[in-house]
């Protein structure tokens, strides 16, 4: 099953999505945009992105858990990944999401 991304909007009015896998597990998460349009171009830039393994910036947090940001061509961060247990498991990750990224399948709950 493919992925998709959620569209959703917050109590503040603002707007983030999520890339789902196709066993609906969240494996990219945006920032909060000030309008629809404006996460649905960050929508629009993970689909054109998230193939090109030079667009990960992997990372260590804190408390030595594994993650990732996807960034888009003008080096500006798109998304976040969960943290992971272990270096092997944040590339599964990015793998998941060059994998889904491209989908066109969009689920807008913001309405």
């Amino acid at each position: 099953m493919a992925g998709w991304f959620e569209l959703s909007k917050s109590s503040d009015g603002q707007f983030r999505f999520v890339l789902k896998a196709g066993n609906a597990q969240t494996i990219l998460t945006s920032q909060m945009y000030s309008s629809r349009a404006a996460a649905q171009g960050g929508i629009a830039s993970v689909q054109s992105s998230s193939a090109d393994d030079a667009n990960y910036e992997r990372k260590t947090a804190t408390n030595d858990k594994a993650y990732f940001n996807l960034k888009s061509a003008n080096h500006q961060v798109i998304g976040t990944s969960q943290m992971y247990a272990s270096e092997a498991s944040r590339e599964a990750g990015i793998a998941s999401v060059k994998a889904n990224g491209a989908s066109a399948s969009i689920k807008d709950l913001s309405v």
